[in-house]
C-alpha cells in the first residue's frame, strides 16, 4: 500500500498500485504546486522498485564534443560558437584519438559523441570521427549524434533517414543519446529552436533507429518557457512511440541552465522542480525502464535524492563534459567511480555498473581497465528480489 496522503492524488494512487496507465490530465495535475512532493515521491518510488528493484546503475564513460561551431543558433544554447569567433573549435583526428586512448585507460565502456553542426565539413568528416575511434578501440561503445545531427547528415547527402544509419552503423555507431528533442509542442519549439529538426524528424529518426535494432535514449529540456501542458505532452508523445517500438533505453530530464544563453534573464529550476519532474517522468513513462538524474545538469545532492524519486541510474563519471558547463553548471568536471557508488550505497541503492546498452560490467580485479560483459540488467533485477 502506498501511503499517499493528499485526496487529489487517490485515483492516481489506484491506478499506479493496479499498473494502469496515467493520463495526460494525471500528469498535469501531478505539476499542480498543491500535490505534494513526497507523496508524488512515494508513488514514483514504487514504480521504481517494481521496475529495477533496489538498484542503482552508473557507467564509467567521456564526452567527446569535436566541435562547438553550429550552423543553428538556438536560444536556450550556450555551447555553440560562430566560425569566427575566439570561443570556436575544431579538433584534430589526433586529438579524437587521443581522447579515446585516454577513454580507454580509465577504464571507459562508453565515449558520449555530440557537437555543433559545422557548415563547413561534410558527413565524412563526421563519419571518419567514428571509423577511427572504432578502428582503433573497438570495445569503447560509440553512443553518437542527436537526432538532430542526424537531420543534418541528410541533408549533406541528399538521402534518408536509414541510409545515414546504416553507413554511421558500419563506422562504428552503437546507439544514439537523446539529445535534440528540448520540447517537443510547437509552441515552444518554434520559439527556442526553430530552424532545427522538428518534433516530427526527431520522432522518424528515432523510429528508424529502433526499426533498424538501434537503441536509443529520449530526453526533455524543462525549466525555461514551457509550462506543465508541455512537459506531459512531451512525456505522452515518447510513451507513444515507446509502445510501437519498444527502442527507448533511458528516459533523461535536462534541468536548463539559462546562464550565458539567450535566455539569460530566467531562474533556473529549483531542487524541488527537478524532483518533481523526475517522479512524474517515471510514472508517466511506463513502458521506458529506466530514468537518469544526470548529475551535471541537477547537481550532485538533488541526483542523489532522486534515486528516491523514481530515478535509477546516475549516468557515469563524464569525463570532459562541455556543454552544461559552459551553460553554468557547476558541477565537477568528473566523479570518480568511488565517489559514484558513496553516493548510490548513502541512498539505500546497491550500485550495478552497467554498459550502454545496460549489461553489468564485471571489472579485472587486477586491472582495471580490463572489463567483461555481464547479464542483462533485467536479469539482475530478477535475480535480486
Amino acid at each position: 500500500m502506498i501511503l499517499t496522503t493528499h485526496p487529489r492524488l487517490k485515483e492516481i494512487r489506484n491506478k499506479v498500485e493496479a499498473g494502469e496507465r496515467l493520463s495526460v490530465d494525471d500528469g498535469i495535475l501531478m505539476y499542480d504546486p498543491e500535490i505534494p512532493l513526497n507523496d508524488l515521491g512515494q508513488l514514483a518510488n514504487f514504480v521504481r522498485e517494481r521496475i529495477n528493484g533496489n538498484v542503482a546503475y552508473y557507467n564509467i564513460n567521456t564526452h567527446l564534443n569535436p566541435t562547438n561551431v553550429c550552423i543553428y543558433r538556438c536560444v536556450f544554447c550556450a555551447f555553440r560558437s560562430d566560425l569566427k569567433s575566439s570561443k570556436s573549435y575544431l579538433m584534430s583526428d589526433e586529438q579524437i584519438i587521443e581522447r579515446g586512448g585516454e577513454a580507454i585507460a580509465n577504464g571507459c565502456t562508453e565515449m558520449h559523441i555530440v557537437g555543433g553542426l559545422h557548415h563547413l565539413k561534410n558527413f565524412d568528416w563526421y563519419d571518419n570521427i567514428l571509423k577511427i575511434l572504432h578502428e582503433a578501440y573497438p570495445a569503447l561503445h560509440l553512443k553518437a549524434w542527436t537526432a538532430v545531427e542526424i537531420s543534418w547528415f541528410e541533408q549533406l547527402l541528399k538521402t534518408d533517414i536509414k541510409d545515414v544509419m546504416q553507413r554511421l552503423r558500419a563506422s562504428g555507431l552503437g546507439s544514439l543519446p537523446g539529445g535534440g528533442a528540448e520540447i517537443f509542442h510547437p509552441e515552444v519549439r518554434d520559439k527556442i529552436c526553430e530552424h532545427k529538426a522538428s518534433t516530427d524528424k526527431w520522432f522518424e529518426i528515432h523510429r528508424t533507429s529502433h526499426e533498424m535494432g538501434i537503441k536509443t535514449n529520449c530526453t526533455m529540456l524543462y525549466g525555461h518557457i514551457e509550462n506543465a501542458m508541455h512537459r506531459i505532452d512531451h512525456l505522452d508523445r515518447l510513451r507513444t512511440l515507446q509502445d510501437e517500438t519498444g527502442g527507448f533505453q533511458t528516459f533523461i530530464p535536462l534541468a536548463f541552465h539559462p546562464e550565458n544563453t539567450g535566455l539569460s534573464h530566467i531562474e533556473k529550476p529549483s531542487s524541488l522542480m527537478d524532483l518533481r519532474t523526475i517522479a512524474i517522468s517515471r510514472l508517466m513513462l511506463d513502458n521506458i525502464p529506466h530514468i537518469k538524474a544526470y548529475w551535471i545538469m541537477l547537481g550532485i545532492g538533488t541526483a542523489q535524492t532522486a534515486l528516491a524519486y523514481g530515478a535509477d541510474d546516475l549516468d557515469g563519471t563524464v569525463r570532459h563534459e562541455l556543454i552544461y558547463h559552459d551553460a553554468g553548471a557547476t558541477t565537477p568536471q568528473i566523479l570518480t567511480i568511488d565517489r559514484i557508488k558513496e553516493l548510490i550505497v548513502e541512498a539505500g541503492r546497491k550500485p550495478v555498473e552497467r554498459d550502454t546498452i545496460y549489461r553489468e560490467v564485471l571489472r579485472d580485479e587486477n586491472d582495471f581497465s580490463k572489463w567483461t560483459i555481464g547479464r542483462p540488467v533485467e536479469e539482475l533485477v530478477a535475480a535480486s528480489e
